[in-house]
């Protein structure tokens, strides 16, 4: 060591000069943390202008879909859509609120901004499954047994529904365990189950109690379905029933094991 030479002793004194390792890496870190800093900055505020302060994707019009009953117009106007505001900041879940409340006809909507200047109104309407007469008019029952319009005409093809329980025995005990809202669904249930065949020619749906649903047909003939439960099976027998006994005017299939007709 004593003997190293000048030069030796040089070199070591070169290489210890300056910040060590760690503090030039953590340097390095900090320049690399400001000079993506400045970038963020100098393409964010031109992104930010473009989204909310230029006139380019602006809310300017409105397009409507899948109406049937409804109009596009009535679509537009009860979505108030706010024309002229950034379209990155339209509340769309807000437009969603106020259709389902306004126009309950409207099963489900899709509120989609379409860019660069657009919003989409995607519209699902209800179907009617029931109907109900009220004065001259008639109440639509959807397939959930909601009722979502009134309206002044029937809906061709469309069942009525006849809500008639009776206030004594074990009908007037149905009405009170279950109440009228569960025997509408029930209903339903029924007239969703009946096969194809026969649920278009289905005038009225008949309730008086839980367990006590029958259908009267457009020709005059009836069928007990009994509860809205083994609704497939029930529909199985019936129509194997109506093949086996073409000439019958009534059938049974509350018991869809023990299926009964009669009349001819």
């Amino acid at each position: 060591m004593a003997g190293s030479t000048t030069a030796e002793r040089g070199e070591r004194q070169q290489e210890s000069s300056g910040p060590p390792p760690r503090l030039r890496s953590r340097r390095a870190r900090l320049r690399a943390i400001v000079l993506l800093g400045l970038a963020l900055v100098f393409l964010g505020i031109p992104t930010v202008w473009l989204f909310y302060g230029s006139d380019w994707l602006r809310a300017e019009h409105v397009s409507v879909s899948g109406t049937r009953v409804l109009t596009p117009a009535q679509v537009k106007a009860a979505a108030e859509v706010p024309l002229g505001k950034p379209l990155i900041s339209v509340d769309t879940d807000a437009i969603e609120t106020r259709l389902r409340r306004k126009l309950p006809r409207i099963d489900s909507v899709d509120v989609v901004r379409s860019w660069p200047r657009g919003i989409d109104l995607k519209v699902v309407e209800r179907t009617p499954v029931l109907i109900v007469q009220k004065g001259g008019k008639f109440v639509e029952v959807d397939d959930e047994g909601v009722r979502f319009a009134t309206v002044s005409e029937a809906p061709k093809g469309v069942p009525a529904l006849e809500l008639t329980p009776s206030r004594a025995g074990s009908a007037a005990a149905s009405l009170r365990r279950f109440g009228e809202p569960r025997l509408v669904r029930a209903a339903v249930g029924a007239a969703r189950a009946v096969p194809a065949a026969v649920a278009h020619e289905t005038r009225t749906v008949k309730v008086r109690s839980y367990d006590d649903i029958s259908l009267e047909l457009r020709d005059g003939r009836t069928v007990l379905w009994g509860s809205s439960e083994k609704g497939a099976a029930k529909a199985r027998t019936l129509t194997a029933l109506m093949k086996a006994s073409p000439g019958a005017r009534h059938f049974d299939v509350s018991v869809p094991t023990a299926p009964a007709s009669s009349g001819s």
